[in-house]
């Protein structure tokens, strides 16, 4: 997964415009309404005031959105907490995404070329995809076990994540945006009210799994509340009598405003919202439900595939990586069915690691033998650092195995691959090179980091991105290990193979879920029957995938647009294709929506045809072989 909170910030906010699937190369249609102050006579000029419209654009955003400023390291908004779900405040949304389309539009892209083009129409359908989503209501359903207003203020409020705890400016900045967090917190309930009487309701089997968080929170001992964490660790230079003060204004903040707040979303869903609960699991048990998955599924995969399509991909792509994991079967001359070969690489010893030290020791081996291959398949890498750290022991039990941080934008802190040390039996080696490649080197740390360093690219661009190109560039790096000189062993290629078959599997069941009406059994019993997995992870798979329809069809999709692209290449170049300018094209433009990559591959193949037909002779000097 890329770093962990992006996802907040996409759940809490409808602001910034989300993930963009609607058909990028579509012309957009000039408006006849405009607030840019200046004429445009040429391509040069229309390009300088576009820039100037995108900055305009994210200083507005920052300030409607001050959760995202926050997380992009923009302290200036870290006292603000909108009502993100009141019907004012999606009104102002509404306006805002329609204003800024028409300034945009106005100005419009004839002439534009390179990443003046690109920003254009990255800009303009993002936009307009994030209009368009405006017709389903999800904001009637804005809590489930993945995440709520209370789940992203406890990652706010500990002390560990984005929100700053440094001086007491900051204490006081966080003691003014929690006392809003009632007031959002009546919204949702509200909100959720309006959902049990359009009959938009969440799966009863999601919010049973809400309860027991909120209660986690809930405790009687407010030094014990996770909100007590910037307390117990003040800095060594704020003043006696500041923490005096603080302490006393935390206390009251938790026991009179937080706590009763949440008691209060917390009993309105054991005893109201939930008697109207769904028994059903899918999207399209929802009004308007089939076409609220396709739109999800577009948003998601930044493609025009049809879930019907995307559910036979990953049949096919299923059948397919079986195959090969019979080869591994064969090599590894092991007797049994596949079923049995999967129960034999989760429960045979060896590949467990002994203690936490000999895990972190094994990645920072995987990590030299890659760096040493790097150079031979790229060209373009990040400036940025980069460190391999265990997840915090606080959250490690509900953390996934791997994630990644991206650097810090002033450099001070390095690019961060963070590994689950906990529950070491089910931390396996065969999954090591994988998850290493997809998380660190050459995945999401190359990816994102070199992103972040486009400093000539928008702020959109740089600090957004598109689930489908980062996951699927991420699940692509996986397939990069044999170049790179790892999965020399048999089980080591299988956790590559396991980890490919997984993304696959999501195909089927999330679109078994939302567009053919399976249930939460018939999820269970494919994955079982069909890939390596432990009960609890696949319960919680499963659970994900009802809670956010679409999200996991990105990773796949994705992965299979890159591979694509790369064979295109490789077939239309023949001796002249080079892998690591391929991969640095594909790079160096952050991440893109598919079809937009799609072209942009096209006119490199075309650029390098042309490069290799005006190349001269070359002649060796005299003396020399050719």
């Amino acid at each position: 997964m890329k770093q962990p909170l992006v996802l907040a910030i996409a759940v809490a906010i409808a602001a910034g415009g989300g993930l963009a699937g609607c058909n990028r190369d579509a012309p957009a249609q000039a408006s006849a309404a405009t607030i840019a102050d200046v004429p445009v006579e040429d391509a040069a000029a229309r390009a300088a005031r576009l820039t100037t419209l995108y900055a305009e654009y994210w200083e507005e955003l920052l300030k409607l959105n001050p959760i995202q400023a926050t997380f992009q390291g923009d302290t200036r908004y870290n006292d603000q907490l909108p009502d993100f779900g009141s019907a004012e405040y999606r009104e102002q949304v509404r306006s805002f995404n329609e204003r800024w389309l028409k300034a945009v539009e106005a100005v419009g892209s004839e002439g534009l070329q390179g990443q003046d083009l690109l920003s254009y129409r990255i800009f303009v359908e993002e936009r307009r995809n994030t209009l368009d989503g405006e017709r389903f209501p999800d904001w009637m359903m804005p809590v489930n076990q993945m995440g709520s207003i209370v789940s992203y203020s406890v990652l706010l409020g500990s002390g560990t994540n984005a929100q700053p705890f440094v001086t007491v400016a900051d204490y006081e900045a966080w003691l003014r945006r929690a006392a809003r967090v009632p007031v959002l917190l009546d919204t949702e309930i509200a909100n959720m009210q309006a959902g049990i009487e359009a009959n938009v309701v969440q799966p009863r089997v999601v919010m049973e799994k809400v309860l027991p968080q909120f209660d986690a929170i809930l405790v009687d001992d407010v030094e014990k509340s996770p909100f007590w964490g910037p307390v117990e660790r003040f800095p060594d230079d704020i003043a006696e009598a500041d923490r005096a003060r603080l302490t006393a204004e935390f206390r009251t903040l938790i026991t009179e405003q937080l706590n009763p707040a949440i008691q209060r979303q917390r009993d309105f869903i054991a005893n109201d919202y939930l008697p109207h609960a769904r028994d059903s699991v899918g999207l399209d048990a929802l009004p308007d439900g089939m076409a609220w998955y396709a739109f999800s599924a577009k948003q998601q995969t930044t493609s025009d595939l049809t879930p019907e399509a995307i559910h036979q991909i990953g049949l096919d792509e299923v059948a397919r990586i079986h195959e090969q994991i019979r080869g591994v079967m064969a090599e590894t001359k092991f007797e049994g069915s596949l079923q049995d070969f999967f129960r034999f690489m989760q429960t045979d010893r060896r590949f467990e690691f002994r203690s936490e030290a000999q895990l972190l020791s094994h990645y920072r081996a995987i990590e030299q033998k890659i760096e040493a291959k790097v150079p031979e398949l790229f060209s373009l890498t990040p400036k940025a650092g980069f460190e391999i750290r265990p997840i915090e022991a606080f959250r490690a039990a509900s953390a996934a195995g791997g994630e990644y941080m991206s650097p810090s934008e002033d450099g001070s802190r390095p690019g961060i691959f963070y590994v689950n040390t906990f529950d070491l039996p089910t931390r396996k080696r065969w999954d090591a090179e994988d998850l290493f490649l997809h998380e660190a080197i050459p995945g999401h740390h190359f990816q994102l980091a070199l992103q972040q360093e486009l400093t000539d690219l928008p702020a959109f661009r740089r600090f957004g991105g598109e689930t489908a190109y980062i996951e699927g560039w991420g699940l692509y790096a996986e397939s990069l290990g044999k170049e790179l000189g790892l999965y020399t062993d048999p089980y080591d290629y299988f956790g590559r193979l396991q980890g490919e078959l997984w993304r696959a599997v999501r195909l089927v069941v999330d679109t078994g879920l939302h567009s053919k009406g399976w249930t939460r059994q018939q999820v269970l019993d494919y994955m079982f029957e069909n890939s390596s997995v432990s009960e609890p992870d696949a319960i919680a798979e499963a659970e994900r995938y009802i809670a956010w329809p679409g999200q996991a069809l990105a990773y796949k999709i994705g992965e299979l647009k890159i591979q694509e692209l790369r064979k295109r290449s490789e077939a239309a170049l023949g001796e002249a294709f080079d892998i690591r300018e391929f991969h640095a094209e594909v790079l160096k433009d952050g991440a893109l929506p598919l079809p937009l990559l799609d072209a942009k591959i096209d006119a490199w193949i075309a650029a390098q045809r042309g490069r290799a037909d005006a190349a001269p002779i070359e002649t060796a000097p005299a003396g020399v072989e050719s």
